[in-house]
């Protein structure tokens, strides 16, 4: 029988060294400048910091932005120039996110851009 001290020095040891692929020990696994413009790039940006796992920043909503990203992390890929896209106008806004070898840029221009933001909607759309 193993003694119960031992084997909650092995969970939490165990615990304790969980961490996310890509991540280093003590660096969050994302670390990100979101920049967003309501009305295009002609208007006033809106700009906030994002880290993910662990979550925080400036971002007003860091947890449901996390959790976009994290579920959604194709969509910081570039859409294919083979693809053919429906040509739907979203909207005026676009985005970006760089740092920590993100560097993405987002718009609603037609429809394969508008499911991208759309996957990506909570970190991508900052309050004004």
């Amino acid at each position: 029988m193993v003694p119960l001290a031992l084997v909650v020095l092995v969970a939490v040891a165990l615990a304790a060294g969980c961490g996310s692929e890509g991540s280093t020990p003590g660096q969050p696994r994302y670390d990100l400048t979101v920049t967003y413009w309501p009305t295009g790039r002609s208007g006033q940006p809106q700009i906030a910091t994002l880290t993910c796992d662990p979550d925080g920043g400036s971002h007003p909503n860091f947890s449901a932005a996390c959790d976009a990203l994290l579920q959604h992390e194709d969509a910081l890929e570039p859409v294919a120039g083979n693809v053919a896209c429906t040509q739907i106008y979203g909207g005026d806004q676009v985005a970006m996110l760089s740092g920590g070898g993100v560097n993405a840029s987002f718009s609603r221009e037609n429809g394969c851009q508008i499911a991208r933001w759309d996957k990506l909607a909570p970190l991508l759309e900052l309050p004004g």
